[in-house]
C-alpha cells in the first residue's frame, strides 16, 4: 500500500522563497517597515535641513565674493562705510582667543578630570561632577558679565603690566595697556570651554578598566606614572574628542567674546590690544547694515564655518589615530 504523502497547502501567512537560492525569507512586519520608514525620512530631513542651511549662507555671500574677491579673506582694512571689507583682522583673532583657550584650557581640564576619577576622594566625586556639568550649562552671557565686570578691570590694573614687567615688554604683551583685549577674550573662552574639557575627558578616564591601573600599580609603579603612561593614554581618543568639541566651540562664541575683546579691527601682535573675532563682528554689524555688508556678514559665516569644519576634520584625523594606536 503506498504511504499517503502530506502536502502543505500554501498559505498567505507562509514566508515567501528567494527565487534565487530557494531558502524562505522573513516576512517583515508592519512595525518593522515604520520603523525603517520614520528612520530614512528623519535622516532626509536632517539632510535637506543641513543642504538648504549651507546653500541659503553660499548664496547671499555670492555678491560679497563677487565685490570683494579673495580681498574678504587677505585684506587688513574692515570699514563698510566707505566699502571695504578686509576680514583677515577677523580670522586673526578668531584664531587668537580659540588658541589662547584651549592652550589654557586643555592641561588644566584634563588634570582636572584625571583627579576626579581617581585622586579626589569618592564622596567628592558626585558633587564635583555636578558641579562641573552645572558650569557647562551656564549662559555665555553671564561669562561675559564676570569678564566686564571683573576680570577687566584686573586684567587692566594688575595682570597686562604684570605681565609686561616678568617678559620685558615682550611683544606679544606690549603697546599701551587696555582692560578689553584679545587675552582677557581667550581668557574669559578658557573658564567656557573648561566644563566641557573636563566632563568628558572625565567620562572618557573612568572608562580605562580598573585592572590596568591596579595592573600598573602591582609591578611598581608610581600613582603619576600610572596616570600618566596608563589612565591618560588609555583615555586618548574621548579626550580628543573633548578638546574638539571645546576648540569648535571657542571659534564660535560670540557674546561673552563681544563683551571683552573690545571691538577693534585692527591688526596687532599684542594680545594686550583690543580685537575681535567672526562671531562678535557678525553679532555687531546687523544694526543699519546695507545689503552688501550683510552679503560681506554672510561671507564671514562661511569663512567661520570652513575654519571650524577644518577644526573638526582634524580632529577626526586624530580620533581615528588614536583608535589605531590604541588597537596596536
Amino acid at each position: 500500500m503506498p504511504e499517503a504523502i502530506d502536502t502543505v497547502e500554501p498559505t498567505a501567512a507562509a514566508a515567501p522563497k528567494d527565487r534565487a537560492s530557494g531558502a524562505r525569507r522573513a516576512p517583515v512586519a508592519r512595525s518593522d517597515r515604520a520603523y525603517w520608514a520614520t528612520l530614512y525620512g528623519t535622516t532626509a530631513i536632517f539632510v535637506v535641513i543641513c543642504v538648504a542651511f549651507l546653500v541659503t549662507l553660499i548664496w547671499n555671500s555670492v555678491p560679497a565674493w563677487r565685490f570683494s574677491g579673495l580681498g574678504l579673506i587677505t585684506g587688513t582694512k574692515w570699514d563698510p562705510q566707505n566699502s571695504s571689507y578686509g576680514g583677515l583682522p577677523l580670522i586673526v583673532g578668531t584664531l587668537e582667543t580659540a588658541a589662547i583657550a584651549l592652550v589654557l584650557a586643555v592641561p588644566i581640564g584634563i588634570t582636572a578630570a584625571v583627579s576626579i576619577v581617581h585622586l579626589v576622594p569618592s564622596r567628592l566625586r558626585t558633587p564635583l561632577s555636578s558641579f562641573v556639568e552645572l558650569l557647562a550649562a551656564v549662559p555665555s552671557v553671564v561669562y561675559g558679565m564676570v569678564g566686564v565686570l571683573v576680570m577687566a578691570p584686573k586684567f587692566q590694573g594688575d595682570v597686562l603690566p604684570w605681565l609686561q614687567h616678568v617678559t620685558g615688554n615682550f611683544f606679544l604683551f606690549s603697546g599701551t595697556v587696555s582692560g578689553y583685549s584679545v587675552l582677557l577674550a581667550g581668557t574669559v573662552l578658557t573658564i567656557m570651554v573648561l566644563p566641557t574639557i573636563v566632563a568628558l575627558s572625565r567620562d572618557a578616564i573612568a572608562t580605562v578598566p580598573h585592572d590596568q591601573v591596579e595592573g600598573a600599580l602591582s609591578v611598581g609603579a608610581t600613582k603619576w606614572q600610572t596616570l600618566r603612561k596608563v589612565v591618560v593614554p588609555g583615555a586618548r581618543v574621548g579626550i580628543t574628542g573633548a578638546v574638539t568639541l571645546a576648540a569648535a566651540r571657542a571659534l564660535g562664541e560670540t557674546i561673552a567674546v563681544a563683551m571683552v575683546i573690545g571691538g577693534n579691527v585692527h591688526l596687532s601682535r599684542s594680545l594686550a590690544q583690543g580685537g575681535t573675532t567672526i562671531a562678535a563682528q557678525i553679532a555687531q554689524s546687523f544694526d543699519g547694515a546695507t545689503a552688501l555688508t550683510i552679503s560681506n556678514l554672510f561671507a564671514l559665516s562661511v569663512i567661520l564655518i570652513a575654519i571650524t569644519a577644518s577644526v573638526n576634520l582634524l580632529g577626526r584625523r586624530l580620533l581615528h589615530r588614536a583608535n589605531r594606536g590604541a588597537m596596536l
